[in-house]
């Protein structure tokens, strides 16, 4: 009990010596400031821009394993031409796998290309056209906003239907509704049975929904070439949640296709299995490097602001020798003096690192576009917790030397 008392009082003394000294107070608190400031913010701009770049590559889908000729992720030595030789997928294989897969949850079939889409005189450039198998719902989301998803038999029929996205439909119908209303696709006429939710702009405009047109895949395949030397599909599988990394998944797809490819045990594989999560590190080991460079920067300044710390403690110490020896020569123990002068330099380097944190909390509020700042709990909670071990590191050498003054000696110092 006598021990949290002196702590508490403690405190108190440390409190109201910040409070006489306020000028050298807030001058020795802002090295901790700036370089709080510099770290939080550079977290801050990494972790918005990595969630937002990550955001944008959620079209990719999670679970997913798609079977391409190329590997998404490539290196300096990246064997392009090899793979630009490979066979495209065919709907053969996808419906023998769609029927062999046992470790699968779904699998789907699909093919793109950019086009004009036309509505009387109106018309919409750059449309990001993509025919699907019935199943491609199973494996990514399809938000439809109004309206529906294909039936199994408009896609077995190869039916002439569109699900569309918001900014073509304000394109092509800036006063009406477009359900029930006839598209033009390269001259062919497509009944619009549904339209997509609205995903705002991002920071990359890949594969955006709102410039989508989706149609069933054997109408794709009535307006583009689809197969070698055409538009190369792609064979998408979604793994089960049970399986962890997708490593069965994965090895029962390429015991599979390489059955129906006939390749013999000799020959390599010569297709390529691209999750998302290789893109995903890929960024996010970008991001780290950038986060180091953030330590780097704010590491110099709160180095700088922890020895101006330091050496207002000294000055402190100096200051408050005859102090200290008089309540030394009252009784006053050790660790008494050693927590006034260490809960003062936790304080100063707290209330620099609150101040850094406020200051990044302010930008967050700046517009950058499409990129929205969000300053975390975890790098607010980062931010106080690199302030107090500053607070600790600076203080602990003078509090424990005004802890170890010899009272009498520190009476004659007035």
């Amino acid at each position: 009990m006598i021990f949290l008392k002196l702590t508490w009082e403690s405190l108190r003394f440390a409190m109201q010596a910040l409070k006489s000294n306020l000028t050298r107070t807030v001058l020795s608190l802002l090295g901790v400031t700036v370089g709080i400031f510099a770290i939080i913010a550079v977290f801050t701009l990494v972790d918005s821009l990595e969630k937002n770049i990550k955001s944008s590559f959620s079209f990719l889908g999670s679970n997913v394993v798609t079977v391409n000729r190329f590997q998404f992720v490539g290196g300096p030595d990246y064997p392009w031409w090899k793979y630009f030789r490979r066979p495209y997928s065919t709907y053969s294989e996808y419906v023998f796998l769609k029927d062999k897969l046992r470790n699968a949850e779904a699998v789907s079939f699909s093919a793109g290309a950019n086009t004009t889409v036309q509505f009387g005189s109106n018309s919409y450039k750059g449309t990001n056209l993509s025919g699907v198998s019935y199943t491609y719902k199973d494996v990514y989301e399809v938000p439809v906003q109004s309206g529906r998803f294909f039936t199994e038999s408009e896609i077995n029929g190869s039916r002439n239907v569109a699900i569309i996205g918001e900014k073509v439909a304000n394109t092509l119908f800036p006063n009406s509704e477009p359900l029930g209303k006839e598209i033009k696709i390269k001259g062919a006429k497509f009944v619009v049975i549904g339209l997509f939710e609205l995903e705002g702009e991002g920071l990359f405009e890949i594969a955006s929904k709102d410039e989508a047109v989706m149609i069933p895949y054997g109408s794709f395949t009535k307006l583009f070439f689809v197969g070698k030397n055409g538009i190369e599909p792609s064979i998408a599988v979604k793994g089960m949640d049970s399986d962890i990394g997708m490593m069965a998944l994965e090895n029962e797809i390429i015991g599979s296709l390489r059955a129906k490819r006939g390749l013999k045990p000799t020959e390599e594989d010569n297709f390529s299995l691209n999750k998302s999560e290789f893109i995903m590190n890929t960024i996010g080991s970008i991001f780290d490097v950038i986060s180091a460079a953030g330590w780097v920067i704010g590491g110099f300044s709160i180095l700088v602001g922890g020895f101006g710390i330091a050496n207002i403690m000294f000055v402190s110490v100096k200051e408050r020798t005859n102090i200290i020896g008089i309540q030394k020569s009252l009784g006053a123990k050790n660790y008494f003096i050693l927590f006034q002068f260490l809960f003062e330099a936790i304080f100063l380097s707290l209330i620099g690192g609150f101040a850094g944190i406020i200051i990044v909390y302010g930008l967050t509020f700046i517009q950058l576009g499409s990129l929205e700042l969000v300053l975390s709990f975890k790098n607010i909670v980062l931010g106080l917790g690199i302030s107090s071990i500053i607070g600790v590191v600076s203080g602990i050498v003078p509090a424990t030397l005004a802890a170890r003054l010899d009272p009498v000696e520190a009476i004659r110092a007035a």
